[in-house]
């Protein structure tokens, strides 16, 4: 699978889990509204200093969004 999509994937079901729209995101990590939604898609290759926006916004250490990775990874399918 497509580690920028697990990523998304990841950032989307964290934010929803936090009860935050997309909007909330973006404000809380001063980045933009459509931004997040493309990130969420896995239609961008997010940077580390926006991986770390987007975790502290989240509460969340930046790792945690590297989860569905780390399961790719440890079940042999990436």
């Amino acid at each position: 699978m497509d580690p920028l999509k697990l990523i998304g994937d990841e950032v989307k079901r964290r934010r929803v889990a936090s009860g935050l729209s997309q909007e909330d995101l973006a404000s809380l990590s001063n980045l933009h509204r459509t931004y997040i939604g493309s990130v969420e898609r896995g239609e961008r290759n997010v940077s580390l200093q926006n991986i770390v926006s987007i975790a502290i916004a989240l509460k969340c250490k930046p790792s945690h969004l590297f989860v569905g990775i780390d399961q790719e990874i440890s079940n042999g399918t990436m």
